[in-house]
Formats: C-alpha cells, sequence, structure tokens
C-alpha cells in the first residue's frame, strides 16, 4: 500500500477541468496505474485506490491517493502540476508516495490520532409508506455528524469526547429532549459541497450519457482513539461509505497536534 500526496497547480487549465468534475478526476487518477482501466470495478474486499482532495486553502488544493501499488502521477504533472520544476530536478518528480504498510502495521488499540474524512452521508428514506426507500443525503451537520458517529464501532474507533469545561453546555448538546450530538465530540463538519455532474457511459453504444449524478459531501476533523486495529486497517484501505470513485470515503491520520 501507497500513500501519496500532489500539489495541484490551480492556475492551471487542466486543474479546473479536474477540480470541476469528480469524474474527470476519478479517470486521472485511475489513469496513474498501469495495470488498471478507469473503468474496472473496484473489488468488494482488500484494498482499493482511494483518493481526496483538501481545499487548504482557496489557491492550495492537495490530492491524496491511497493505492495498492505505487502511482506515477506524470500525466497529472503535466496537466495540473509544475511540469518544468519536475523536469528540473528528476528527484522531484512533483508527487510524493510513501509506503502505507509501516503506519497501517503500528496501528495500536488506545492509541489517539487525529483524522481527516471526506465522505458523502446518506441514509435511505421514503416520503410516502408505499413508496421504496431512497437513498438520500443528510444535509444538516447534526445528522451528517450523527451518520459518522454510527459508524465508529465498525471501523474500530471511536471519536473523542471533549472535556466538560469544553462544551459549549454541560451536556454538550442542544437539545434536551432526544439525543444530539451537539458539542460533545471532537470532531468539526465543514466543507459542505453540492456536486452535480453528468455520468457519462463509456461508449456511444451503451445508450449515451446517463442521468446526472448528484452528491453532498463534507469532510470531517477530528480526533479518534483505536478501538480494534484491524477494522481500521480496513477502513484505511477500503474507504468509509458511498461515492468513493467522486472523492468519497479516504480516512487519514496524523499524529494528534500535527497538519493532515
Amino acid at each position: 500500500m501507497f500513500l501519496t500526496r500532489f500539489r495541484v497547480n490551480t492556475a492551471r487549465s487542466g486543474a479546473r477541468r479536474l477540480l470541476s468534475s469528480p469524474q474527470a478526476m476519478h479517470a486521472a487518477v485511475m489513469s496513474s496505474f498501469p495495470t488498471l482501466l478507469p473503468t474496472d470495478t473496484p473489488p468488494s474486499e482488500g484494498p482499493r485506490v482511494l483518493w481526496r482532495l483538501d481545499h487548504t486553502t482557496r489557491a492550495e488544493v492537495m490530492l491524496y491517493v491511497v493505492s495498492p501499488d505505487r502511482p506515477d502521477l506524470t500525466h497529472l504533472v503535466e496537466q495540473a502540476g509544475w511540469p518544468a520544476a519536475a523536469a528540473a530536478d528528476p528527484a522531484e518528480p512533483g508527487w510524493q508516495s510513501r509506503p502505507y504498510g509501516p503506519l497501517l502495521d503500528r496501528l495500536t488499540a488506545g492509541d489517539k490520532w487525529a483524522f481527516r474524512l471526506t465522505a458523502n452521508p446518506v441514509h435511505h428514506a421514503r416520503r410516502k409508506d408505499d413508496e421504496p426507500t431512497k437513498r438520500t443525503a443528510h444535509l444538516t451537520p447534526v445528522h451528517q455528524m450523527g451518520w459518522l458517529l454510527k459508524r465508529q464501532e465498525t471501523c474500530g474507533f471511536r471519536i473523542l469526547e471533549k472535556a466538560d469545561d469544553r462544551r459549549l453546555l454541560p451536556s454538550g448538546t442542544t437539545r434536551t429532549k432526544q439525543p444530539h450530538p451537539g458539542d460533545r465530540y471532537e470532531v468539526t463538519v465543514r466543507d459542505k459541497r453540492v456536486l452535480a455532474f453528468d455520468k457519462s457511459r463509456s461508449t456511444a453504444a451503451q445508450g449515451g450519457r446517463r442521468a446526472p449524478v448528484s452528491l453532498v459531501t463534507v469532510t470531517f476533523d477530528g480526533r479518534l482513539e483505536i478501538t480494534d486495529p484491524q477494522l481500521l486497517r480496513r477502513a484505511l484501505t477500503q474507504g468509509i461509505g458511498k461515492a468513493k470513485a467522486y472523492g468519497c470515503g479516504l480516512l487519514t491520520l496524523a499524529p494528534v497536534g500535527t497538519a493532515r
């Protein structure tokens, strides 16, 4: 397994095209692996290619990729990086890849880490009793946080709780009549994005364009404690939630107190 970081040159037209289309970015990421095609069906079990865009500032966007094999991002450097700088220094190709195994191997129950996750929080609901359920996005931070909290146990971690003196209310909630995460936990929900784009079929013989795709994504930043290292390794290598092909599901860890 490898963790790769690539800084996107937002001043380039190729970068703007990729940033405006999760489908185009997915194809570019998958093209980094000679043995894979962008249309390959990901494995149902085991490690898969995951990616995420971190918009650290308006002008700085970082692409992170977790993958079973080491990627070659030469085409991304040419489209959306600094190709002249990369050509001038062969030791710096324009991206950084490092083995992911050492981090996965050192995960231990009880250890605490800072984390970041961009996800597509959804649930299944029906408007009427006689209608089938439909996948629906969670739209409020409260429900989005609740979506993540429900997945703690199966993903091998628990999100840390704030000390009482750091909560806005003694109970850490903003409601009294029903459970509510409020500001109880060491996690923030930010950077909500509503993405809408056409999903094109690979060939004209397949019928042209499919129905438009609409996604709601948010980014979670917080602190967690490992409860089950094996389950957490699976979450780190297989992703969390839906829409993994569109930049969702990649959970990354960093020592507490450091930037991700």
